[in-house]
């Protein structure tokens, strides 16, 4: 049984372990936090025997790579999805001087100005690149835009095989340049007192925006493609699959340390048919990436993937980042030692008072147990969250000790 140390954060705030956890998993012990006002202050962790024993820490490197790896870290690295938004007032004045959003993620100079904004307050352990996941569509000839109020337009969405065969493999180099070049001035900027992220879409998921036409709620257009006409999606998602792979090596050797892979849509599908149309091309990436890259962590999220965790660990990334309708401490026994986690504090919660946020903090990290476990969001930051609330959450994150 390990210990970890929790910081209270502003005004010192106590909490206690939910009863309701102690009654699902009795042989865990209780939250116990000690009364001194300042951090560090002791939580037991929830989770035994599921974490392995951790390795020397490597001080040359960022402390969300050493976490990764299993190495012995003092507190469980913080980074939040979204973490530069529109919840900043710095971002909202930049979008008043540049209302297009593909202006503002394809200019080198805003790309990194917004990258930057949460790293210059916040100081959180991995900066992540301010980009979208559409980004690389231009460059594979599939037209498209993000309108304010309405979110991504394709314009002309892929429905038959002639459609699938104008898609380009995708060249990074050569149609996102501004990419590769912000990486490394973050790289720079950064110096690794923190991890340089960068991120790219699942095939699945870029291959529903591009049938689907933008956004959906049924997926009626992506699903009939897939169950009418399947070898028509798997050629599109080959297509994506290969591109995305390119793009994650890309951005390591332009400065990415640890590369995320959004399949946002991947669990609007059912168990077996995420093993056809999501499951085999998320493996291939990962494969290809390691074959060139085998010491860059991939960490793959999927939001509402509580019926896939076992089946996204399949896929062989270092990371698998849990939204919050999963509890951590399951997640954590259904992952097994060898993956690490990321998550999970439901978004929803900055809105709550500086209380009630330290609690939350420290039922996930106290039911994620030592090592191997990124704290985060279940997923994005909300519009409209207070920004003194989320500078509350890295302070308590920061002063957690192991």
């Amino acid at each position: 049984m390990s210990a970890i140390v929790c910081g209270g954060g502003l005004g010192g705030a106590v909490s206690s372990v939910s009863p309701s956890f102690s009654a699902l998993s009795p042989s865990f012990p209780p939250t116990r936090i000690s009364a001194s006002p300042k951090p560090p202050c002791v939580i037991r962790c929830a989770v035994q025997g599921t974490v392995a024993e951790p390795k020397a820490v490597s001080a040359t490197e960022p402390l969300l790579l050493n976490a990764v790896r299993g190495l012995d870290v003092e507190r469980p690295p913080v980074w939040l999805m979204r973490q530069a938004g529109r919840y900043m007032k710095s971002y909202q004045m930049i979008c008043e001087k540049h209302p297009s959003f593909r202006e503002r993620s394809e200019n080198v100079d805003l790309v990194v100005e917004i990258s930057l904004q949460p790293w210059k307050v916040f100081k959180p352990d991995g900066v992540i690149l301010f980009s979208d996941i559409l980004t690389p569509l231009s460059g594979m000839n599939i037209p498209f835009d993000i309108v304010k109020g309405k979110g991504p337009v394709i314009f002309n969405p892929l429905r038959t095989s002639a459609d699938v065969d104008l898609v380009r493999e995708f060249v990074p180099d050569e149609s996102v340049p501004y990419v590769g070049e912000a990486l490394t001035i973050l790289r720079k900027e950064v110096d690794n007192q923190a991890a340089v992220l960068g991120f790219v879409g699942a095939p699945f998921t870029l291959a529903s925006y591009v049938v689907e036409g933008g956004s959906s709620k049924h997926f009626s257009k992506i699903k009939r493609l897939a169950f009418s006409h399947p070898k028509v999606l798997h050629a599109l998602l080959q297509k994506f699959t290969t591109s995305m792979a390119k793009y994650i090596q890309y951005q390591a050797d332009n400065g990415a340390q640890a590369v995320q892979i959004f399949d946002s849509w991947a669990t609007e599908l059912s168990p077996v048919d995420f093993e056809e149309f999501s499951l085999p091309y998320l493996k291939q990436i990962v494969d290809t990436v390691k074959q060139t890259h085998p010491n860059l962590p991939l960490i793959l999220y999927a939001s509402g993937s509580g019926g896939l965790l076992e089946r996204l660990a399949l896929t062989g990334v270092d990371v698998v980042s849990l939204d919050w309708t999963v509890d951590m401490a399951e997640g954590r026994r259904r992952l097994g030692k060898d993956v690490a986690v990321q998550g999970n504090v439901d978004p929803g919660v900055l809105f709550g008072s500086k209380e009630f946020i330290t609690n939350r903090i420290n039922d996930v990290v106290r039911k994620a147990g030592k090592g191997k476990h990124i704290l985060n969001l279940g997923h994005g930051i909300v519009v409209g969250t207070p920004e003194e609330n989320v500078a509350h959450f890295f302070e308590v994150a920061k002063g957690l000790r192991y």
